[in-house]
Order: structure tokens, then sequence, then C-alpha cells
């Protein structure tokens, strides 16, 4: 399939080159809508590696690439049931989650993420488990799972383990805070920092270098320097399990959905 339009995200095949989307408010949350339209999306990678080379990834919205996960889906379908049921069906939503990032990861296409303002939490998981990722000078980067009683449940501390230094990977997970683009450009999380509003032309600049050499040699220098962490990546979901069954989780997660903030993401 070249080309999607969903709710939560639409893509379209095009000159070797796929542009992925994200288009669904209030900032690219990913809960079921976003997370069964991404599932669609993985399951033709290997169709679209057929005819393309590059994805780019990114946001129309205004706020930034991604808030991170449906926080307030979360809630609603979890406070209802035992602890049980809920760490159950949390884990199912992982599982899933995982097989799509797995997917984007090892794909033969080269996987870019076009990023401005926020790119927290489940958003930058996402963006981590493509190749590269482009940055507008205004984004910031951020696990603010810490905030919520929980660590990154979508593969983020492996892939961050996997593509910069201990002390970032650190500073991140323990302090709940923000990076702005520059120090993240400076720590080799992202590997292109532009302009303000520039990162998707840039990652279509990107895109158009890449498609002109050899396809096979770049299929096995991606197989050769980007190796996939599966087992600390199933660890990762049983730790988010266990943090999950607390009841502070549960009320954190109340608080969060009962703010009248409209960034409550926001540090």
């Amino acid at each position: 399939m070249e080309r999607f339009q969903g709710r939560a995200l639409s893509w379209e095949a095009k000159d070797g080159v796929v542009e992925l989307a994200l288009h669904r408010e209030p900032c690219n949350e990913i809960g079921s809508v976003m997370l069964e339209e991404l599932e669609r999306f993985a399951a033709v990678l290997d169709v679209l590696a057929e005819r393309a080379r590059v994805v780019i990834l990114y946001s129309t919205m205004r706020c930034g690439f991604s808030a991170g996960a449906d926080l307030r889906e979360l809630y609603e379908r979890a406070r209802d049931l035992d602890v049980a049921a809920r760490v159950d069906a949390v884990r199912a939503f992982l599982e899933r989650i995982h097989h799509v990032l797995n997917r984007l990861d090892a794909t033969p296409l080269v996987t870019i993420a076009a990023v401005h303002g926020v790119v927290f939490g489940g958003g930058l998981e996402l963006a981590l488990a493509c190749d590269l990722i482009i940055a507008d000078r205004m984004a910031r980067f951020g696990f603010p799972e810490l905030r919520l009683g929980l660590i990154p449940g979508f593969g983020g501390i492996p892939r961050l383990k996997r593509d910069v230094g201990n002390a970032v990977v650190r500073d991140l997970l323990l302090t709940g805070r923000t990076v702005n683009a520059t120090r993240a450009h400076a720590a080799g999380l992202v590997s292109q920092l532009v302009a303000e509003g520039q990162a998707l032309a840039a990652a279509r600049t990107t895109a158009a270098q890449i498609t002109k050499f050899d396809d096979a040699a770049r299929r096995t220098a991606k197989r050769f320097i980007k190796p996939i962490p599966y087992d600390e990546l199933r660890r990762e979901i049983e730790l988010f399990c266990e943090l999950l069954a607390r009841p502070e989780v549960m009320e954190n997660l109340r608080r969060f959905v009962e703010s009248r903030s409209p960034l409550p993401y926001l540090p």
C-alpha cells in the first residue's frame, strides 16, 4: 500500500521515499488509534521496502512531534480494573507497540525522524527506533514518566543506551528533566540540528542523498551498526509492569488527567 490516510497518521510513497505524517490532536499521543495505524504501517513495511529506500516520520502538529503515550486513555481504561487485570492490559499494549517499533528498527529502509517541539516519552521512543533524528533547534527531548512513578515502556531505555553515553541516559531517566536540541545534538542523540521549521526539509534533502547510493551496501551497513537489544527490550516491559502495579502510579495518573493545564506533560 503506497498511500494511506488515517485518523492519527498518513503515509505516501513517492520517488523512493515514504513520508509518514503524524496528525492526531492534541499532540500525537500514542493510544489505541495511533497504535492501530502504526501497526498497519508496520505490516506493509516489507512491501514498501521493495519500492522505497527511505522513510521520513514527521508531525503536522504545531505542538511538536509527539507528547508520548496517551495517559488519559490509559487511566480511563485502567482505573476500574484490579491490579492483575490492569497490568495484563498494559502489558498487551506494550507488547504491541514493541512489535511495531522493533519492525521499524529492523527494516532495511533508512528511517528518519524529523522532529520539532515536544519529543517526549513514547514520542522520543518512536524517534529512537529510527536511524536518524533531524531536529529543529526548538525541539525538546525528555522522559517525563519519572514524575508518574514509571520508567519508559516503549523501548526507550535500551535504545537510548545504544545511541548515547551513560551520562545522558542517567540524566534523562533519573532527573525527569528535558534537554534542548542543541544539547541533544552535542550528545549524539540528534544527527542534524537545523533552523526552526526546517527539520522536514532537511530530512527530504538527506533522503535524496541516501537514494543516490548502493542499496545493498546501505542495508548491510545498517544491520552491522544497529543491533537491536531484544533481551533488554523484553526486560523493560517487565520492569514497567512491576511499577504500574503500585497504587501510587494510578494516583499520579489521576492527577495528570485532572490537571487543568493545556500541556500537562511539560515540566
